[in-house]
């Protein structure tokens, strides 16, 4: 137990009524009777020791990683890195780098296909090197850093240009994560940083800047079983671009783009004649300049979508886009499929908590309000929570598109609810004679994601048949939680992923909600 789950345990055995003195036995009953043998207290360093030095081997790979991913892309390629490994120790580890990838394409069956390495398997793929080697694991990796940091070169001016362009990016997440559900604040962190780029390092260029999705072509399937559809673009192209839709048989690169999981880049659009021109209304001669489209991707390779960019607003000849300004464009395109699938996965846990009131409210008439919050950083590190769905003593829902933002300093007397979110454990209170239940959704990791706060008025506890439901309830819809959190991590092979299914998966996420029911239904069976 952690100090705030301890401290949580303590009040919710004790009680709002026990009298100091009976808290002062308790406390001493505890220390009297609470023995840890030098077994289990060894056990219990080493497990502190391991989990420590794991995350300071995380910290080690991941400043690695940034460090060779100069331009934020997420992801490495592996045949380059794989190039520099084979000059280790002398070229002694050729056979360690042979095993470790064999191991690294059975983990990820992707990366044979695509060759990027993220993150995550950039860290597991030089731990398996270092187990392939003779002798101490960790003075291997400490020697395999050493080794690929000098192997990175940067001057003083792409280290100021690398460090800006990941401020930028890390705008684009920040969005996310403080909008609730929804995409307006992303795109306008996409184009922002696009923006500042252009301003900064590349030329002063004027842009255009476009998002589009791919989605089913339910209407014409004789165009193409899909289609995209333009969900975002900048100011002066909305009027042009904004909700148009280009299918497979007209003009343009864009499916190009997605079929070859590559960016398409088109130096002069005038030559190139398949290019398709939203603006009808700009002269033939005006329709000169560069074009770049990049598919964007989720964390498992599967293309969602296109970035697109053009320069046809500068009438400068040479208003053309660098390689380290393409290189960029692929951070962004990282950067805003890792704020779009955020806010995915929200929609899908809100889904989850709204499937699991509707299964609840006809059980439990004792209930009078449950409202639902997601947990969000909020200002100088510290979190906030966001007030998303609020449901009354009938059943009848809310659903703020504009959540409210609660921060702990504004809200004494829901203090309760960011205890619960400290602690990661249930918490009850009275509050003005209204009593509540605080119950938190976890992560994988068991940090608070979301939180119940069920209020059952003047009750101090459920009906037995009641209480059974609820906490039936919220076993179910964390099951559900935590399987849509599971499917986010990178496991199966890359296929295509339509705006069509993001939909559906929300529907879907209510769907899990009763499967898991129907599980633990058939297991009483």
């Amino acid at each position: 137990l952690t100090l705030p789950q301890f401290v949580q345990l303590m009040d919710n055995f004790v009680g709002e009524d026990i009298s100091l003195p009976t808290v002062k036995r308790l406390s001493a009953f505890i220390k009297g009777e609470y023995k840890q043998t030098k077994e289990e207290k060894m056990k219990q360093l080493e497990k502190v020791h391991h989990m420590s030095h794991m995350a300071q081997r995380k910290q080690l790979l991941e400043a690695l990683f940034e460090k060779w991913d100069s331009n934020a892309r997420g992801f490495l390629d592996l045949k380059e890195v794989s190039a520099i490994l084979t000059r280790f120790k002398g070229g002694t580890g050729k056979v360690a780098l042979m095993k470790a990838k064999e191991q690294l394409f059975s983990q990820y069956p992707q990366l044979s296909r695509v060759g990027k390495l993220s993150p995550k398997a950039f860290q597991t793929f030089l731990e398996l090197i270092a187990s392939e080697f003779n002798g101490n694991e960790d003075e291997t990796i400490d020697n395999l850093v050493k080794f690929l940091t000098t192997r990175v070169e940067k001057s003083h001016t792409e280290s100021l240009q690398s460090s800006a362009r990941r401020n930028w990016l890390q705008d684009i997440q920040q969005a996310a994560e403080t909008s609730g559900t929804s995409m307006e604040p992303v795109y306008k962190a996409v184009f922002k940083a696009l923006s500042q780029d252009m301003e900064a390092h590349g030329d002063n260029k004027r842009i255009s800047a476009y998002i589009a999705l791919l989605e089913e072509n339910q209407l014409s399937p004789e165009q193409g079983q899909v289609l995209l559809r333009y969900v975002a673009c900048t100011a002066d192209d909305a009027p042009y671009v904004l909700n148009q839709v280009l299918h497979r048989d007209m003009k343009g690169v864009s499916f190009a783009a997605i079929d070859q999981g590559q960016p398409i880049y088109v130096p002069k659009v005038q030559l190139h004649g398949n290019i398709h021109f939203w603006n009808s209304d700009r002269p033939v001669e005006e329709r000169k300049g560069s074009l770049l489209v990049l598919p964007l991707r989720d964390a498992r390779w599967r293309v969602f979508g296109i970035l697109g960019l053009d320069t046809l607003q500068d009438q400068c000849e040479k208003a053309i886009f660098l390689t380290h300004e393409i290189t960029f464009y692929e951070g962004v395109c990282h950067a805003f499929s890792k704020a779009y699938h955020h806010i995915c996965m929200r929609e899908n846990v809100l889904q989850v908590a709204v499937t699991a009131l509707d299964w609840l409210y006809p059980r439990t008439p004792s209930i009078h309000t449950v409202t639902t919050y997601l947990v969000a950083p909020g200002k100088d590190k510290n979190y906030a929570l966001y007030k998303m769905i609020t449901t009354d003593n009938t059943g009848q829902k809310e659903i703020h598109s504009s959540p409210v933002v609660l921060l702990r300093e504004e809200n004494l007397l829901r203090d309760y609810l960011f205890k619960c979110t400290d602690s990661s454990e249930v918490t009850l209170i009275s509050v003005h004679g209204e009593h509540h239940i605080a119950v938190p959704l976890h992560d994988l990791s068991r940090q608070t994601l979301g939180i119940f706060d069920i209020s059952i008025g003047q009750h101090k506890k459920l009906p037995p048949e009641e209480q059974k439901d609820l906490q039936k309830m919220l076993k179910t819809a964390q099951a559900a939680c935590s399987e849509i959190l599971q499917r986010c991590l990178e496991e199966t092979e890359p296929t295509h992923v339509l705006e069509a299914e993001r939909v559906a998966n929300v529907r879907h996420a209510g769907i899990l909600f009763h499967r898991f029911m129907l599980q633990e239904l058939r297991e009483c069976v």
